[in-house]
């Protein structure tokens, strides 16, 4: 099977050290990316670890596919204990960064302990400098990129930072990368915050082989280029009026499900502003959404659909250049757009102020700077519901995304047992009850449906390959049979010991089948639990035994 190649790099920023570490076992194993990560994180963070703490690791890792030319290859994947969940968390990143990190020679970046100062690393195939950068206290996304341009010579391209939120420890702050992508969900950056990190460079030029037959490089490169994908004109906006009309856009904080506005801030109305193409690294698709309106100055990329959604119909706002405002101060502050979206609706609807954009982007630097409500909001919407006095819409403490748990069944199973809360990519089983793949409504035969995708899902993350490939169908199972020369149910059983390895950690830290829960009902939920974790070969309180992840986990909890 192929892997990722090249040592681990374990990273201490207290005592400015740095050590390589051989993981041949580890990659072959689990290949790279977010199981590789999530092996080693099982493996070497503490199951008592505080999120904020020196024991707290985050690992930054590729694929076998970053060391390819072909499309939907350029992204990366960030793990580490999130200070929003207080569980094992993977997220990735599109943009450039894959490839700079690739020539470094490392298969993986782990970064413990806590600095006493501000720190820039730099790591490059000659080794790791550690910078001290107290005058980048405070600095926005931007600044840090212009800094590390103007004292080193390096573009956004090799650059991941965070900004002001990362700082300041909101729980849902982002690392970014390429100035407007990010490794958005679960607060990763809020943890290279606690550790007085402010940025890492990556750069070098030993860059490990990688066989991977060319003909299906060329095949998925080709038909990139030349689809006509309405996505490549609008990105994932382009569903939002489909989605509003045949199923449900959350609205004004999850209190209704159609969004009388819905046109103005979808596909259409983003499409307008765009004014350039944009891609990641090696894609024909470029399917991003450089996006701008001269008569008010605001200039960002995108916002996708979930911004769309979080700080447009859930927040009342129905003018698309508000939204894109909103999508432009997080990007430039470091946050999450889906949780700190849906922490300014949870917000407007304690105030009854949806509508109100002014008040929208006054609170996003609120949060950001922990000044005022934002101090709150910044611990995210499940710690701040009661205050607030609004309902909690959050699993395992995750802000939820777009797609209507309460319409598309399937997705509410998948929310309700992602390891990762209340995120639609664990499975993306929405996009088979959006697609009439299955039906919408009901849960039979839905658990084999959502393990098989989280499976799936967990290898893709690993290998790593843009979501959106699949979703498009241009990379098929027989694709990744023929890049990693094996079958495909052995691709499966990757994600499988990746979603196990999560669960099993998460555990050992208390968490259980009554983690496993929705804020509203879904017939058949609890016969569909049963039915997920028998499959699974689970305990029926949602707990691994021991003995399943023996044979691949080496710490003995």
């Amino acid at each position: 099977m192929n892997h990722a190649k090249g040592p681990l790099l374990s990273i201490d920023v207290g005592a400015h050290k740095a050590e390589s570490i051989d993981i041949e076992s580890e990659l072959s194993s689990f290949i790279g990316g977010r199981a590789l990560c999530t092996k080693l994180a099982h493996d070497r963070i503490p199951i008592d670890a505080d999120p904020f703490g020196p024991e707290n690791r985050i690992y930054f890792a590729t694929g076998p596919l970053q060391q390819s030319r072909m499309s939907f290859t350029g992204r990366m994947n960030c793990t580490g204990l999130s200070p929003l969940t207080g569980g094992l968390l993977s997220a990735n990143a599109g943009g450039y960064l894959s490839r700079n990190f690739v020539d470094t020679g490392y298969s993986t970046v782990e970064i413990g302990g806590v600095s006493d100062e501000l720190l820039v690393i730099h790591v490059t195939d000659d080794g790791v400098e550690f910078v001290e950068a107290p005058e980048l206290e405070g600095s926005k996304v931007p600044e840090v990129t212009d800094y590390i341009q103007r004292e080193r010579d390096l573009d956004a391209e090799n650059i991941a930072c965070i900004g002001p939120a990362g700082e300041n420890l909101v729980r849902y702050a982002c690392v970014m990368t390429y100035g407007s992508r990010a490794f958005g969900r679960g607060g990763l950056g809020a943890v290279l915050g606690s550790k007085n990190v402010k940025a890492i460079t990556f750069a070098g030029d030993s860059a490990p082989d990688v066989s991977l037959p060319e003909d299906v490089q060329m095949k998925v490169h080709q038909e990139a280029a030349t689809s006509d994908d309405l996505m490549r004109r609008q990105g994932t906006t382009g569903g939002t009026e489909f989605i509003n009309d045949n199923f449900s856009l959350p609205t004004r904080y999850f209190d209704e499900y159609h969004f009388e506005h819905a046109a103005d801030i979808g596909g259409d109305a983003i499409e307008e502003k765009k004014y350039k193409k944009a891609s990641c690294s090696m894609c024909a698709f470029a399917c991003k959404l450089p996006t701008r309106d001269e008569e008010r100055g605001v200039e960002t990329e995108g916002p996708e659909f979930e911004t769309v959604f979080s700080f447009g119909s859930n927040c009342g706002i129905g003018d698309v250049v508000d939204v894109m405002q909103s999508n432009e101060l997080c990007d430039i502050y470091g946050l999450d757009t889906i949780s700190a979206g849906n922490a300014v609706a949870a917000y407007l609807k304690s105030e009854d102020e949806f509508g109100n954009a002014e008040l929208v982007h006054e609170t996003i630097e609120q949060i950001a700077n922990r000044e005022g409500i934002g101090d709150l909001l910044a611990e995210g919407v499940s710690r701040a519901s009661n205050e607030l006095g609004v309902r909690n819409y959050t699993v395992k403490d995750m802000e939820f995304a777009a797609h209507d748990g309460r319409v598309l069944h399937g997705q509410g199973l998948s929310y309700a047992v992602a390891n990762r809360g209340g995120d639609h990519m664990y499975s993306t089983t929405l996009r088979l009850e959006y697609n009439g793949d299955i039906e919408a409504e009901g849960l039979d035969g839905k658990p084999e449906v959502v393990l098989r995708r989280e499976n799936h899902a967990a290898f893709r993350d690993s290998a790593v390959v843009c979501a959106f490939a699949g979703g498009t169908g241009h990379i098929t199972e027989e694709t990744h049979e023929a890049l990693f020369e094996c079958d495909y149910e052995e691709l499966q059983d990757v994600g499988s010991r990746t979603v196990e390895l999560e669960r099993h950690f998460n555990n050992k830290r208390g968490m259980d089948r009554k983690a496993d829960s929705l804020p509203y009902d879904i017939s058949g939920i609890e016969a569909a639990l049963d039915e997920y974790y028998e499959l699974r070969g689970w305990n029926e309180d949602g707990t691994v035994p021991d003995d399943v992840v023996a044979e691949y986990a080496t710490v003995d909890y």
